[in-house]
């Protein structure tokens, strides 16, 4: 007879991303909007930006990927999913204010 164990998905780096990304981004924001909207500091953001974009992309991936074959542990990884798709409106809202000031 065959034993599962139903353990929790142990992975914590996508939460730890996903946090991460999102507060460096609010910061960035914060900064640019408290400087009067200074240029410089989009030097700065839009690289971060497209650098989260790609890492993100890679951890949704990857979470997909363990989505699929830990059929188990889909509550677990379905709701880091959620927290790191999250940061998809919250960084559109950012993109929107800036680009209309």
């Amino acid at each position: 007879m065959k034993t599962i164990h139903n353990k929790p998905f142990q992975e914590k780096q996508s939460i730890e991303l996903a946090v991460g990304t999102f507060t460096i981004s609010t910061i960035l924001f914060m900064l640019y909007i408290i400087s009067n909207e200074n240029p410089n500091i989009l030097v700065i953001a839009w690289p971060f930006a497209l650098a989260a974009i790609v890492v993100n992309l890679i951890m949704f991936f990857h979470l997909a990927e363990k989505f699929i074959h830990l059929p188990q542990q889909r509550k677990d990884i379905g709701f880091k999913i959620l927290l790191l798709l999250s940061n998809i409106p919250i960084t559109f809202l950012y993109y929107l204010v800036v680009m209309r000031s």
